[in-house]
């Protein structure tokens, strides 16, 4: 299946990009980075959730809600054409946040504020935004794949990562596991950038030939 990077340079990946660029007053390319740096940072959190079989087992009920169904997907351009991003997708995103990251969503946004420059109000808006678009793809393939347990969900976060290495997962788990001053970010951001020796940076790059 296709890796989170080939989702955003998917159809439905550019309107996310155009919608959130819009809506949050930033050039395409630094939302593209964003997006690029905050979308595997939620999938490694939820694929480091799911090692558990509590974790495994939340995430999978929350993607059982119809709430989370896909079809986010295909009101993209409904909920960012407007006047102004929907609140409730805002709202859900934060609650997504803070189950997946467990309160460490701040060290998250410092770490994609530092990838593309942007402030960390509005990389915290990406990442609102980010979360419900990511579990509503999710919660389409764990239908149409049968996914039902703890094996098939890994896998299936492992996919969308685009068999990342244990070094990328680790940098991961070391940025929830931060004390916030600030020095796995500089990490975690070279990592998404390319500049610690991962795929992440090389499959972002990709999407600005």
């Amino acid at each position: 299946m296709a890796s989170i990077f080939d989702l955003l340079n998917s159809d439905i990946g550019k309107t996310l990009i155009n919608g959130a660029s819009q809506q949050l007053g930033h050039d395409q390319k630094t939302t593209t980075t964003a997006l690029g740096a905050a979308l595997p940072l939620i999938l490694g959190a939820m694929k480091n959730n799911a090692k558990t079989p509590e974790g495994a087992e939340g995430l999978l009920s929350a993607l059982g809600n119809q709430k989370h169904g896909g079809g986010i997907l295909d009101n993209l351009s409904s909920i960012l054409g407007g006047g102004g991003i929907d609140d409730d997708v805002l709202q859900d995103g934060a609650g997504i946040l803070g189950h997946v990251f467990g309160g460490r969503e701040e060290n998250v946004a410092n770490a994609v504020s530092k990838s593309s420059g942007l402030d960390f109000g509005s990389a915290m808006n990406i990442l609102k935004v980010a979360a419900p678009f990511v579990m509503g793809y999710l919660g389409k393939q764990t239908r149409q794949q049968g996914v039902s347990n703890q094996n098939d969900i890994g896998s299936l976060l492992g996919n969308m990562l685009g068999g990342e290495s244990d070094h990328q997962q680790s940098m991961v788990t070391r940025l929830l596991d931060a004390d916030g001053d600030g020095s796995i970010i500089d990490d975690v951001a070279g990592m998404i950038l390319g500049k610690s020796g991962g795929g992440l940076g090389s499959l972002l790059g990709g999407l600005f030939k």
